[in-house]
C-alpha cells in the first residue's frame, strides 16, 4: 500500500499540473458562461437600461427657452388640424393688358395742326376733359360747314316763299307749292347729311348750331372718350346704378395719358393716333406652359378648378387679400416655336388708390402689365394631411422634424413630409404629430441647430422649469 502511494502522489501532482494548464489555455471559452444570468434578471437589466436610454433621448429632443429668447426669435404656434391639399404644378405667368379693354386710342377726326397740348405722359384724364386743341386745316370741313350754313339759309327762305304762296292759294297754280314744299325737303336731307359729317368728325351739336347761324368753327377741341365711345367723340357715362329702389353713385372713370404720338405744333391727318389712354381695372393673368402639360390644365378647365396665384407682394403694401376666384377662360392651340409653351389667360379685376396733391389726382393701380407671378395649376388631391408653412419644418439629412410648444419648453417631432413647394411643407397625418398639437410656424432650421449644439435641459442661470413646461426665476433671487 505505501509502494502504491508513494507511486500515485507523482502521477496525481503531473494531473493537477495538467489540469490547471487546460483550464489557462481555454480560459476565453469558459469565461463569458460564469457572466451567464437568469432569464428574469436579463429582462430587468435590459427594461432599466431601455428606460435609461428612453429619458436620455427624450432629454436630447427638447429645448428650453425664456421668454425674451422666444420673442428675439419671433417664435408663432398655432393649433394644428388636419385638412386637405391639392398638389399643384407651379407654372410662370405674368399680368398683362385686357385686348379692347385696358387701353384706348384716341385719334385726330380731321385734317389739322396741334395748337393746344393739356395733359402729358403720367397724368390722370376724366371723361369729357378737353386732350388736344386742333387748328382745322381740311378744305372738306370747310366747304361742309359752308353748305350747312347755305341750306340752312334757303331753307329759311324756301319756307317764307312756301307761306307766301300758301296765302295766296287758288291764284297761282298748285304745282308751285308743290315745288316748293319739294325743295324744302331736298334741303332739309342735305342738312342732314352735313350735319351727321360734322358730328362723325367730333363737332358737338352746340357747335352746329353755331356753324348754321354763320359761326364757322376754326379750332376743334379733342376730349377724353368714355370706354364705349369711338375715336374723339364723347358719350356721357352714367353717374347712378339704379338697384331697385334705392341708386348710388358710381366712381367716374379714370384714364392715365399712357403715351403721347404727337407733339404740339405738329400737323396730323385724320385717322392719326393723338395719343394712348389706360385703365387698368380690368386685365388679365396669362400664363405660360409646356406641351406636355396640356392635359392638367385641360382637366382643370373640365373640373373647374381655380388656380391659385401669387402675385409676390410684401406685406408692407397694406392691401387687402385678394378675394378673386380665378379660373382658366382660355387655352391656346398655337405652341410658340422659339421656347416650345402655349398660353392660358385668365381675369383679373384691379385695384386702386387716389392720391392727391397740388390739386392733381394721381390713380395708384395694385397691379401693373408686366408684374410677374407664380400660378399653381391643381394637380391631386391630398385628404387628412397637416399643412405647415415651408420655414416650420427643419431637415437633417434623410429626416424632417417640426417643433411643438409647451410653455417654455419645446419638443423636436420626428415628420414625414409628403410635399413641399415655396411656401407650404405637406406632413403625413400617421401618428408622429398629434391632431390639436401647438406647432412652431417658423424658424425650426435656427431651433434644431441650438438643439443640437446644447444638452436639451439647459436652464437659464436664475430661472428652473416647472412640471407644465413653464419656466419661473427662482425667488432667491430676488432678495
Amino acid at each position: 500500500m505505501k509502494i502504491f502511494l508513494q507511486f500515485m502522489k507523482p502521477v496525481l501532482g503531473i494531473s493537477i499540473a495538467v489540469l490547471i494548464v487546460a483550464v489557462f489555455i481555454w480560459r476565453d471559452q469558459w469565461m463569458p458562461l460564469s457572466d451567464q444570468k437568469q432569464p428574469g434578471e436579463v429582462n430587468r437589466a435590459a427594461a432599466v437600461e431601455k428606460q435609461g436610454d428612453q429619458s436620455k433621448a427624450s432629454e436630447q429632443e427638447k429645448i428650453i427657452l425664456s421668454d425674451q429668447a422666444i420673442a428675439n426669435l419671433g417664435l408663432k404656434v398655432k393649433s394644428e388640424l388636419p385638412e386637405t391639399y391639392w398638389k399643384t404644378l407651379q407654372v410662370p405667368g405674368m399680368i398683362v393688358d385686357r385686348p379692347g379693354r385696358s387701353d384706348q386710342g384716341v385719334i385726330s377726326p380731321v385734317d389739322g395742326v396741334v395748337e393746344k397740348m393739356n395733359y402729358y405722359p403720367g397724368d390722370t384724364v376724366q371723361p369729357g376733359e378737353v386732350l388736344y386743341t386742333i387748328r382745322i386745316l381740311s378744305e372738306t370741313l370747310q366747304q361742309t360747314q359752308t353748305n350747312l350754313f347755305k341750306d340752312t339759309q334757303n331753307i329759311a327762305l324756301a319756307a317764307t316763299k312756301k307761306k307766301r304762296l300758301e296765302s295766296t292759294r287758288g291764284a297761282i297754280p298748285e304745282a308751285r307749292i308743290i315745288e316748293v314744299a319739294n325743295e324744302i325737303k331736298r334741303l332739309q336731307v342735305a342738312i342732314k347729311g352735313y350735319q351727321h359729317e360734322l358730328l362723325s368728325r367730333g363737332f358737338s351739336h352746340e357747335q352746329l348750331q353755331k356753324i348754321s347761324s354763320g359761326d364757322f368753327v376754326r379750332d376743334l377741341d379733342i376730349l377724353v372718350p368714355d370706354r364705349m365711345s369711338q375715336g374723339g367723340m364723347l358719350k356721357k357715362p352714367a353717374v347712378t346704378k339704379s338697384t331697385g329702389k334705392n341708386s348710388r353713385p358710381e366712381a367716374p372713370v379714370t384714364f392715365e395719358v399712357q403715351e403721347c404720338k404727337i407733339d404740339l405744333g405738329q400737323q396730323v391727318k385724320t385717322g392719326e393716333m393723338l395719343c394712348l389712354l389706360a385703365n387698368h381695372r380690368l386685365l388679365a393673368i396669362e400664363g405660360r406652359a409646356f406641351r406636355d402639360e396640356t392635359q392638367l390644365l385641360e382637366r382643370s378647365v373640365h373640373e373647374v378648378w381655380p388656380v391659385e396665384v401669387d402675385f409676390q407682394e410684401s406685406a408692407a403694401s397694406h392691401w387687402p387679400a385678394v378675394k378673386q376666384r380665378f379660373l382658366i377662360e382660355y387655352l391656346s392651340n398655337v405652341v410658340d416655336p422659339v421656347n416650345r409653351t402655349f398660353a392660358f389667360r385668365m381675369s383679373l379685376e384691379n385695384e386702386s388708390r387716389l392720391v392727391r396733391r397740388d390739386g392733381q389726382t394721381q390713380v395708384l393701380w395694385r397691379f401693373r402689365p408686366g408684374q410677374k407671378v407664380r400660378l399653381s395649376i391643381r394637380v391631386e388631391e391630398l385628404e387628412n394631411v397637416f399643412v405647415l408653412p415651408a420655414d416650420a419644418v427643419a431637415r437633417d439629412g434623410a429626416e424632417a422634424f417640426v417643433f411643438t410648444q409647451n410653455v417654455n419648453t419645446f419638443y423636436r417631432k420626428p415628420v414625414r413630409v409628403l410635399e413641399r413647394d415655396r411656401r407650404h411643407t405637406v406632413i403625413a397625418n400617421d401618428g408622429s404629430l398629434t391632431p390639436g398639437s401647438f406647432v412652431v410656424q417658423g424658424s425650426a432650421e435656427q431651433l434644431n441647430r441650438m438643439l443640437k449644439s446644447s444638452s436639451g435641459n439647459d436652464l437659464p442661470e436664475g430661472y428652473h422649469i416647472h412640471a407644465d413646461g413653464s419656466l419661473h426665476k427662482n425667488e432667491e433671487e430676488g432678495k
